[in-house]
């Protein structure tokens, strides 16, 4: 195709003036991040046949190969879901918190005649799963629309600077041409809380449908069909949704003469590269294209299999929790294999894991350091559960300190739980670092809410300790004598006896342990077979050598007996493995198996981010077995 301008100073211009601001604002993070991606869906419709009007989804590993789910039938009941008996161009959207999807649904079927609909139909969902759904009839819920003709193809973008969504869609009225209108939608994606307003019309005046907007740092890129004008593809871009100011490419972006329709434009998984998709109606396929810029695309045709015919759809990248969710649902395509791995165990960017094992409610939990934050500046904690050690759930947020914590509101890091019995029932003892001191909030759940003590715990260096920081705590209670131990320290590690509340700590019991100059922080205790095991992690939590090491014992107050060869977790460049440290081990009740829970730098990336490495790492869980010594064997880190 021809090539009439060139982006580069524009993208220039735009990313010098771009709106960066944080896209999640002050929401809790939630679900995948971008690294725990592990394929996609595909949500389309088939044709216009009435039964063929309907939500189909197919699944991908690669970006390239699509299985339909569901033996290529609809996953939602159209007569349920709209006021015609069909839908078509669904678009999908995952949203700013991770985990919600919002879907919306041109409510229209063609056998009415194509100037016959007046709504579409705004869904939500959690889990890709269960759908709630409006409809949102234009010309009865607006005044002035008495000779709209048509509503279509919907589709939902976040727009930063108003920290709202937008759903878009093209609408005709009368012998007008099609543009493009936009509104925003209440908290709950149930209405709109704006009337309809023309969000794109080209300066020809021309018609335009089947927007698609991509956000690719902080500009905005608008793929849209000239509609009976050229029946291509063309593209606009602006640094702000509502301005009214777009800069218009004059060349068409598909790569084909055959009519073309429904774009669709998604970025491929751990990749810098963007694929175009559209709808060649006329032959009953589709096309994919490949680009760097989102400016030129070249074909690909030849590497995408397909094992349906789609019509209109949209991809977004899912994580290997939601593929296996929505294959357990639908059931795993004939002749595709999943092969997924099992690192990291939680989506989304966390680190410092401590682990529990609760005899209340017999499952796992993990407590970790919410990462993902610049500077370790995060705010908040939350806990996962697990009944196999291998699907976690995030039950959420257990304590904030901006809410729930009166002495400290930064840099929550590094939780460590207990559990004891008290008085016939189980309540748990939550210590965490914040501003650099140690607190510690009560609950009778593992999963909160944590109630805080109302004051720091540890807010002072032992004595004779001049470095150092207040961090890093980790609970211990001796099996042989359920007296329980708080460890902590970073550039030293200190021990006290806890009182029988828990909450406060002995007097005169507090000391500081010999170690060597391999000790850095993130001290962890266990018993097994009569030895008392203390584990470090040595070098700084930024660094690629980022390591575990470890001391045995005969006393959990020390001292502790340092041998040559204690190094047992350490990097492997050969499996992209860096910066694993900061670890907790797990028992399972009643048996001699063993686990280390660690963080590492996120992969593959992590790597290439510098000091961002340090505070944007991930969870993963590898066995851990002994020799006949009682001596840790080395752990070989995996995915």
């Amino acid at each position: 195709m021809k090539r009439c301008l060139n982006l580069r100073p524009i993208l220039l211009y735009f990313l010098h003036i771009a709106f960066i601001g944080n896209l999640f604002g002050q929401e809790y993070k939630s679900g995948p991040s971008e690294k725990d991606f592990a394929g996609y869906l595909f949500t389309y419709f088939k044709g216009n046949a009435v039964k063929d009007e309907a939500v189909c989804f197919a699944i991908s590993t690669d970006g390239y190969n699509y299985r339909a789910l569901n033996n290529n039938q609809p996953v939602l009941d159209s007569k349920v879901i709209s006021s015609t008996g069909g839908v078509r161009d669904p678009h999908i959207l995952r949203a700013e918190n991770g985990k919600s999807f919002y879907m919306v649904l041109t409510d229209m079927t063609s056998s009415k005649g194509w100037d016959s609909n007046r709504a579409l139909i705004l869904m939500k969902s959690d889990d890709l799963l269960n759908w709630k759904h409006t409809i949102i009839n234009i010309q009865e819920r607006f005044k002035g629309n008495e000779n709209l003709k048509r509503v279509w193809a919907p589709q939902t973008i976040y727009d930063p600077a108003r920290k709202k969504y937008m759903v878009y869609w093209s609408m005709q009225h009368g012998t007008g041409p099609d543009i493009i209108y936009y509104a925003y939608v209440n908290s709950d994606f149930t209405d709109f809380e704006s009337e309809p307003t023309v969000l794109f019309r080209p300066k020809n005046g021309k018609s335009c449908i089947d927007g698609d907007i991509i956000n690719k740092n902080g500009l905005f890129y608008l793929f849209y069909k000239t509609e009976g004008n050229g029946n291509g593809i063309k593209l606009a871009l602006t640094d702000s949704l509502v301005s009214g100011k777009w800069i218009e490419q004059e060349d068409y972006k598909q790569q084909t003469r055959d009519a073309v329709e429904g774009s669709g434009v998604f970025k491929l998984n751990n990749s810098e590269k963007y694929i175009l998709m559209y709808d060649v109606y006329g032959k009953g396929k589709y096309q994919f294209c490949i680009s760097d810029d989102l400016d030129e695309f070249k074909v690909i045709d030849q590497d995408v299999k397909m094992d349906f015919h789609p019509r209109h759809g949209t991809i977004i990248p899912i994580s290997r929790k939601e593929l296996t969710a929505l294959t357990t649902r639908w059931g795993l395509p004939q002749g595709m294999e999943l092969k997924l791995k099992k690192n990291p165990v939680l989506d989304g960017f966390y680190a410092d894991p401590d682990v529990l094992y609760s005899n209340k409610t017999k499952k796992y939990y993990i407590y970790p350091t919410s990462d993902g934050f610049d500077g370790w500046s995060g705010y908040y904690f939350k806990t996962f559960s697990s009944t196999d050690l291998v699907n976690w759930k995030d039950e959420g947020v257990i304590l904030d300190l901006k809410k729930d914590v009166t002495w400290a509101n930064r840099n929550a890091w590094a939780p460590t739980i207990a559990e004891k019995k008290v008085k016939g029932d189980y309540r748990y003892y939550y210590y965490f670092t914040a501003a650099q001191k140690i607190g510690v909030a009560v609950s009778n759940l593992p999963t909160g809410p944590f109630v805080d003590s109302g004051k720091p715990l540890i807010n002072s260096k032992p004595e004779g300790v001049k470095g150092g920081q207040e961090i890093d705590p980790a609970v211990f209670t001796d099996p042989k004598t359920g007296t329980s131990y708080l460890y902590w320290g970073n550039g030293y590690l200190a021990v006290a006896e806890l009182n029988k509340d828990m909450v406060s700590l002995k007097a005169n019991t507090t000391k500081v342990l010999q170690t060597d100059k391999t000790f850095r922080e993130g001290t962890y205790v266990f018993y097994r077979k009569g030895i008392y095991y203390f584990l470090w992690s040595e070098e700084d939590t930024r660094s690629e050598n980022y390591r575990v090491r470890y001391g045995t014992s005969s006393s959990p107050t020390g001292p502790i007996k340092i041998s040559e060869n204690n190094l047992i977790l350490q990097k492997d460049p050969s499996k992209g493995i860096y910066g694993t440290g900061h670890n907790s081990v797990l028992q399972i009740p009643g048996k001699d198996e063993w686990y280390v829970i660690y963080h590492r730098f996120s992969y593959p990336d992590g790597i290439k981010m510098g000091d961002a490495a340090g505070y944007n790492r991930e969870v993963c869980i590898d066995p851990m077995y002994f020799d006949e010594q009682g001596n840790i064997v080395p752990v070989k880190p995996t995915h």
